[in-house]
């Protein structure tokens, strides 16, 4: 005998949460566990496709051994009345595209938070061999106590490449699409590193790198255009974080980052990162070796390496210019030997010891 199959009859019903030409959203009370889901119920015109109806629910099934923080759980999946379902964990709280309608823009510290905690379900979801293929604004929730959640995995990898896509239906937003994705070619992690630097650029800039209403316009633009420097739009951001996330804009999947963990890398190393962002929201798995062009000492640090030996060579110049005019004023007789300070110890210590030795002898001690 086969098992049952899932059905919605344990959910009770409680409001439409969303509705679009792909799916609908409810709000829902598991009356078994006692909880509040969210059940997404595939379009019928979708669910006709017997193909696309089990390739959506093995994404599905795929996508709920993912347990993350900042991945919306998913709790079940299964078919009813044919239309295929998925129940996952209700996120109470807004969108990042929500938010952006009601901000505008946000302040860079604000957004390197966000983005550390995307890349750190990220990483977990391409460790676990899933590329989410759709991250835009409207996939990423933030919760009311701040946590941002990755919503929608294995749905897009299951629309990838059916009859949906290849009649032209830009599969997510265009303008968070990498330049591979939308020529239809092979997609990997690399994919979702450029889509979530788009989100980044919008939410610094106000508006996403490119801006395009089809497949074809997007295409023509990555490969013709360019795109705006984000400090023209955001003169805020540190020239560190404008770095970061052009490096995730890279044409070619090659040059960004090697992973999500090596990008929330450069984020976090961001003065916006080290001063105001609360680095317990940095992934916590060992960050991979991140290269050295990306990685300079910052010009303070620069400058303070060589401030103390340039004034070691500016202090030896007076010495040498106060001997010269008491030897041309005194006695021919020739001057006594004088013994260098010791120079060891640390920094503060060797100048405290230069400087007491030229004063002595600058006297004539």
């Amino acid at each position: 005998m086969s098992a049952p199959q899932p059905s919605t009859r344990r959910y009770c019903g409680v409001r439409l949460l969303a509705q679009g030409g792909m799916a609908t959203v409810e709000l829902a009370k598991d009356t078994e566990l006692d909880r509040s889901v969210a059940i997404k119920r595939l379009a019928e015109n979708l669910a006709a496709n017997e193909e696309y109806k089990r390739r959506f629910l093995r994404e599905a099934r795929l996508a709920a051994r993912l347990s993350h923080p900042n991945i919306v759980a998913v709790y079940d999946a299964g078919a009813e009345g044919g239309v295929p379902f998925i129940v996952m964990e209700y996120v109470e709280g807004e969108t990042v595209s929500d938010l952006l309608r009601r901000r505008g823009r946000l302040e860079p510290a604000e957004t390197v938070a966000l983005a550390l905690q995307a890349c750190s379900g990220l990483e977990t979801a391409h460790e676990a061999g899933l590329v989410h293929r759709d991250i835009k604004p409207q996939n990423l929730l933030i919760a009311s106590d701040g946590t941002l959640k990755i919503a929608d995995f294995g749905i897009a990898r299951s629309l990838d490449g059916t009859q949906l896509t290849q009649e032209g239906t830009v599969l997510g937003t265009a303008g968070y699409l990498a330049p591979e994705q939308a020529k239809g070619e092979r997609v990997t992690a690399a994919a979702d590193i450029y889509a979530l630097g788009a989100v980044l650029y919008e939410l610094l800039a106000g508006r996403p790198p490119y801006e395009a209403d089809s497949l074809a316009e997007l295409f023509v633009k990555q490969t013709e255009g360019s795109i705006p420097p984000l400090r023209e739009l955001a003169p805020a951001a540190p020239a560190a974080l404008e770095d970061a996330v052009m490096h995730a804009l890279a044409r070619a999947p090659e040059y960004r980052p090697e992973s999500a963990a090596a990008f929330a890398a450069e984020l976090a190393a961001t003065p916006t990162a080290v001063t105001r962002v609360d680095r317990s929201l940095a992934p916590t798995r060992p960050m991979r070796r991140v290269p050295s062009s990306w990685g300079r000492l910052p010009d303070v640090a620069r400058r303070r390496r060589w401030a103390l030996p340039v004034a070691v060579a500016l202090a030896a110049a007076l010495l040498a210019l106060v001997l010269g005019l008491s030897l041309g004023s005194g006695p021919t007789q020739p001057p006594r030997p004088v013994a260098p300070p010791s120079m060891s110890g640390s920094s503060a210590r060797q100048a405290h010891a230069f400087a007491t030795w030229l004063r002595r002898h600058a006297a004539g001690g």
